[in-house]
Order: structure tokens, then sequence, then C-alpha cells
């Protein structure tokens, strides 16, 4: 789908950086609650963070469908840091005419009828609401969609020092704490550019799927060099029929949610974004369940123990199937949106994704 030059060289870059730095020594620290200090240094020195921003901005200035291409390469990896959310947060932050944001940035993982309200008295903004299960919430910036008294959306940006923070991590071991945004202050606040229409929880259910299309990637590799390694009855797993079905059906899924998300890119920023979120989280949170199971199956006792890595991929999986809306939120959209447009728009529809 891309094929500028910067994002071949991006790409690549990126590959080879992830390959080299997330090792599995890296990833099981990370369990253990260390940040990755070294490898965030690393990433912004690759210019990671900043890759949606204009290049007169002091980005990268690619595309979106570049950028997100890129993230799945960081699922694939199986990166615990939040890439995906400091790039679509300086995204929407200099859209909306603000510099680009140091450091790592988080998004409020806000649906679109939970409102956030902004307040101004005294000369300081603030922030009032409730937040549960913010990406890295404790240690990155926070961006929220916030509604003021005249009924303006806004951007605005939080500290994570001023924030109450409930710690809490998902089943891959990352940080998704809950936070008490009542009487936070902002650093600054921006009117919500065009893209933040589609809301913070869309964007985050685009970001997830870019990043479980590539941790299913990587686990149907490890599923299908094990089945070609490991001998049973004189011959590789491989060779058995059970298990080439089975693998062929994880392709299937693989092959389906993949699409869902190209489907997702191909909408990003326009006015069907939100609809193409709903589709690719639903089915690409879907064939996550099931490349995981398969992925497992197929290792047998061996991806379960410690020492393999596959769990690191197939935890995210499941952990990322939920965050940011899981398959039966975004059906319900789904199931409305149909129902609301009527039976005569149903083909029309399907047909225009």
């Amino acid at each position: 789908m891309a094929d500028s030059e910067i994002f071949t060289i991006l790409r690549d870059q990126t590959d080879r950086l992830l390959a080299e730095h997330v090792t599995r020594e890296a990833l099981a620290a990370a369990d253990g609650g260390a940040w990755p200090e070294a490898l965030w240094t690393t990433l912004e020195e690759a210019g990671l963070p900043l890759a949606m921003v204009p290049e007169a901005a002091g980005g990268a200035g690619l595309a979106p469908a570049e950028a997100l291409l890129l993230l799945r390469r960081a699922g694939y990896h199986a990166l615990p840091l939040p890439l995906g959310e400091t790039m679509l947060a300086n995204a929407l932050w200099v859209a909306a005419g603000g510099r680009a944001i140091a450091g790592p940035v988080t998004l409020a993982p806000t649906a679109a009828e939970d409102v956030i309200e902004m307040t101004l008295a005294g000369g300081k903004t603030t922030v009032h609401g409730h937040l549960a299960g913010v990406p890295w919430g404790e240690r990155a910036t926070l961006l929220v969609l916030a509604r003021a008294a005249d009924g303006a959306d806004h951007l605005a940006l939080l500290a994570p020092p001023s924030l109450a923070a409930k710690p809490r991590r998902n089943l891959a071991g990352e940080p998704r704490p809950t936070l008490q945004l009542d009487g936070a202050i902002a650093i600054e606040t921006r009117t919500a550019p065009p893209l933040a229409q589609a809301g913070m929880r869309a964007l985050g259910a685009a970001l997830r799927a870019q990043q479980m299309v590539g941790a299913m990637e990587h686990a149907l590799d490890h599923a299908l060099t094990y089945a070609n390694e490991r001998q049973q009855f004189g011959r590789p797993i491989g060779k058995f029929q059970a298990v080439q079905h089975m693998l062929a059906e994880a392709a299937g899924h693989f092959a389906a949610a993949t699409a869902a998300a190209d489907g997702m890119i191909a909408a990003f920023g326009g006015g069907d974004m939100l609809l193409a979120a709903a589709v690719a989280k639903a089915r690409v949170g879907e064939a996550a369940g099931k490349v995981a199971e398969i992925a497992h199956q197929v290792h047998g006792a061996m991806g379960f123990t410690q020492e393999h890595t596959l769990h690191f991929l197939t935890r995210r999986l499941w952990s990322w199937r939920d965050e940011f809306g899981n398959e039966a939120e975004w059906q319900r959209l789904i199931g409305r949106r149909v129902l609301a447009a009527g039976g005569a728009a149903l083909w029309p529809m399907l047909a225009g994704a």
C-alpha cells in the first residue's frame, strides 16, 4: 500500500532496530515493570514518535497509510512501549496547531458517549472525568478530547504526575492504570482538529488493529517454523493433515484481519473512519483470538513456557483485543449504523467499503 522512498527506508530501519533491541530479555524486563529507557531513546533518535508529523513541524512527514503500516512492525516485534499512541497523539496535536510533544504520549480511551469536561477559571484550564485502562497512563503525557461549556471539543494535554492513578497492568504486563482527572490542570489546550472527530476510542482501535495484525503475523511465523522443524513419527508435524488444517485456518483469519486493517488505513481521516475502525477492530480482534489459540496448539506445551517467545505475542493479542473497545462493542456500533441506514442502504455500504 505504501511505497514512498522515505517509507521504505523507515520500514527497513524500523525492522532492523526492533529486531536488535526488542530482545527476549528486554520483553521480560518490561513484564516486570521496567521502563525501557534506552529503547525509547533509540526510537526517538530514529524519528519514529514523530513519523506522522509534517517535516515542517520537525517530523518525518509520513502519510497515515505509511505510518500505520509501520505500527504493524511494532506489533510484530511486540514493542513494549507506547510508540503508536505517541505517533497518533503528535499527529493530532500538530494538526491542532501545537508543537510536537516531547517524550511518550498516550491517548485517553474514551468512547463517543464519554464526556470529559473542561472548565476555565482563574486563567487555568481544568479537566474533569474518569478514565480506566489508560495505556502507560502513569508515565506518558496524556492527550484528552474534552468538551468545554459551550459544547466545543478541545484537545487537552495533561502531565502524568498531576493525575491520581490506580495502578493496573494488562495480561501482557503493560501499564493500564485508572486515572481520576477531576481538577487536573491542563498544560495546554487546542481546538480539536477534524481528525479527532471520530473520537479517541476509534483512533485507539485503529492503532490496536494494526498492532494485532503485526503480532498475528509473527505468531504465525513461529507456528510455521515450529511445524516444519518439530519431528514426530519420523517427519515434521507440519506434514500431518490435522496440523496443516489448523495452520490454514489461522492463515485465513489472518488474511481477513489484514483486509479489515487495510480498509481502516484507506478510511483513516475520512468520513467513514468510525465505521472502518469498528469493522477493523471487531474482525481483527476475532482473528487474534483464533490465531493465538492455533499457534499454541501447534507448539503444544512448548509454547506455554517462559523460555519460548510466543507468549510475548499471544498475551498482547489477548490484551489488545479488549482495549479501545472489544469485538462486541464495535459490532454493536456496526449494527446500529446498519439499522439506522435501512435495508436498502446495506449493499451500497458493503460495496463502498
